[in-house]
């Protein structure tokens, strides 16, 4: 099989593929799916940096969606350029190579290929299996690892079955005698016509196409794997980010109706001497974190991850904020009710 033929065949395989998968699952539904999850896992991590659990805080499915592009958008930019290297690599090497050392050099590269994949596949089932392995201490490490092993494994395959059939037997020598060249030929022409078990065996259509299915899963739950990693490392480090800008940050100065009786370090409380004041309550020292759905995340400018503690207030007419930049925090002491 020549690798033109190879490469028709296998985009047919691709194609039924995709349509039976779009048979089961709706693409824009299974997408907009990997994009929650994504989504969910960042903001989830992202506030568990500052001891609060995203799920009482009441987010939608737009504000999930719209996180997951912070998550989604480095992983997919390699995968596609890796991709269109290794595609790129395959038909320059394919074109450059001589057609009599081509045989020869997939001979040489296939079994390379596929020993490298083998010790990757083994490195990642047994990552799966046990998370003390050293590969799940190093990130997307493990599930990477899973998903090159079964793409090259899949590789060799392919080149083992792009490999060209045996030549017949060679041409007779020109110092062989006309009368052996006879005998030859009179013995081959007795010859009983080969066999049909000798005949390359094709294998079944349904199974070619579940072996595709089968190698898409696995990179795609390895991918998964790697990208659900990915987001909880870009969750942690916004907030670390964020956390790290708190002092020069905008302050957000809090006016209440009621007494909030805030006690967080740094967070200073004045109380309006006019008693006719619509928010007679101000809190000094906060920063908004986020506004999610109707509440505010607020936390103090003095914020650490062992001393601190996040703020959360309902979005009502009971509560005012106003927006102080940094550099005129020297006039908050002057501002009166």
């Amino acid at each position: 099989m020549t690798d033109d033929t190879a490469g028709s065949t296998g985009s047919h395989r691709l194609a039924r593929l995709g349509t039976l998968f779009g048979a089961v699952v709706a693409p824009s539904s299974f997408v907009t799916a990997l994009l929650y999850y994504f989504g969910y896992w960042h903001v989830y991590w992202f506030f568990d940096y500052f001891g609060v659990n995203s799920t009482m805080l009441g987010f939608g499915t737009v504000d999930y969606l719209m996180r997951s592009l912070d998550v989604l958008f480095v992983p997919l930019v390699v995968v596609a350029a890796g991709s269109l290297i290794a595609f790129w690599s395959h038909a320059l090497l394919s074109a450059r190579l001589a057609s009599e050392a081509w045989p020869l050099a997939l001979r040489i590269f296939m079994p390379v290929v596929a020993g490298v994949g083998f010790l990757l596949d083994l490195g990642g089932i047994w990552s799966v299996l046990d998370e003390r392995v050293f590969l799940r201490h190093h990130l997307v490490a493990a599930p990477l690892s899973l998903a090159f092993g079964v793409i090259l494994l899949a590789y060799a395959f392919h080149l083992y079955r792009a490999l060209p059939s045996e030549e017949a037997q060679p041409a007779q020598d020109d110092g062989e005698s006309e009368d052996e060249t006879v005998d030859a030929a009179d013995n081959e022409s007795n010859q009983p016509p080969p066999s049909p078990a000798a005949a390359p065996v094709r294998r079944p259509e349904w199974v070619a196409v579940a072996e595709y299915g089968v190698v898409f899963a696995l990179v795609g739950l390895s991918l998964i794997w790697a990208a659900n990693d990915y987001a909880a490392a870009v969750g942690r480090g916004r907030a670390e980010q964020q956390a790290s800008q708190l002092a020069s940050s905008p302050t957000a100065v809090v006016y209440s109706k009621l007494r909030l009786s805030i006690g967080a370090l740094g967070v200073r409380e004045v109380s309006c001497r006019d008693t006719k004041s619509a928010y007679p309550y101000r809190y000094e020292g906060l920063t908004l974190l986020m506004q999610a759905a109707n509440q505010y995340v607020l936390l103090p400018q003095e914020w650490t991850p062992s001393t601190g503690v996040t703020i959360i207030l309902p979005r009502n007419d009971s509560v005012r904020i106003e927006f102080v930049p940094y550099s005129a925090r020297a006039t908050l002491g002057r501002v009166t009710c």
